[in-house]
């Protein structure tokens, strides 16, 4: 019976991972909701800056998952302050993301409630500006029109243009989000919250420390600068001599493979050197895998 029971995922990307005792804390608020939620992975870049955790849990197991990764979203908010933090990935807040993928034989209808619930309390007992996107939007607003719209993309520390620092928008003018209020903490930023099918993160680095290079491929590679059909890239420092093509892939059709041709051919073309690339999570079956594992 446990087995046939509905599961979803909650990908959780926390804007610190350089602070073991944070990470810690941020852990161990999830542990009371075991086994009915529960950590997967965790995918720690320290030239980032920035922790990836993915929970899995049980959709009727009266909403576990969600209050699992929102007592996670509690806790980060009580160790990291946004003001003092640094990294060469962008970020909106502490907490910069949050998605909700149907697992199984999960709709994304049910991936859909659990988004939106997380996203009422984020906004109104947190008291913190969120924003919907994918299926938890009424309209699907997509992640990168959202984070265009916030200023996400964009640099912020004039010492090193590949670095963020500090609150990246002014938090006196955003738009109007969809839960929480309209001014943000300098200390907590914003989050955003969405639902869709399942997302695979694959990164391909690259021997050079010409930006400028890099985000001419990581255009030619994404399907809004005319490359692969359901990709999203962008390129980013990542430790010294070595940027990466961060690429999000948004349909099946599309696989590692493929984009590491892509980048490998078109990197080729500049003289420059490309590793392997690599995924930051678990494929979705692997990730039920890892669940059930956990019970036993």
């Amino acid at each position: 019976m446990m087995r046939q029971s509905l599961l979803a995922c909650c990908k959780l990307y926390i804007s610190e991972s350089r602070n073991a005792s944070a990470l810690d804390s941020i852990e161990r608020a999830a542990k009371p909701f075991h086994p009915q939620a529960a950590i997967v992975n965790k995918f720690q870049d320290l030239p980032y800056n920035r922790v990836g955790y993915t929970l899995v849990g049980q959709i009727s197991a009266l909403g576990a998952l969600h209050r699992a990764a929102l007592a996670m979203v509690e806790a980060a908010f009580r160790v990291i302050n946004l003001e003092s933090h640094t990294g060469s990935h962008p970020r909106l807040g502490v907490v910069d993301h949050i998605c909700f993928h149907p697992l199984a034989e999960a709709s994304l209808e049910d991936a859909t409630r659990l988004a939106r619930s997380a996203a009422n309390e984020l906004g109104n007992k947190l008291q913190v500006p969120t924003y919907l996107y994918g299926a938890a939007h009424q309209g699907a607003r997509t992640l990168d029109s959202i984070r265009r719209e916030l200023g996400y993309f964009h640099p912020n520390f004039p010492q090193d243009p590949n670095h963020w620092t500090g609150p990246l928008i002014s938090m006196a003018s955003l738009p109007e989000p969809d839960a929480g209020p309209k001014f943000a903490s300098q200390a907590k930023g914003v989050v955003i919250v969405g639902a869709s099918p399942w997302v695979a993160n694959y990164n391909v680095p690259i021997f050079t420390e010409n930006i400028k290079i890099c985000r001419k491929i990581a255009r030619r590679v994404s399907g809004r600068g005319g490359g692969l059909a359901g990709v999203q890239a962008m390129a980013l420092a990542h430790g010294e001599g070595i940027m990466e093509i961060a690429c999000n892939l948004l349909e099946t059709s599309v696989g590692a493979e493929e984009v590491q041709r892509r980048v490998e051919s078109l990197g080729g073309e500049e003289g420059l050197v490309v590793k392997k690339g690599y995924f930051t999570d678990f494929d979705e079956e692997k990730a039920v895998e890892k669940y059930w594992q956990l019970l036993h």
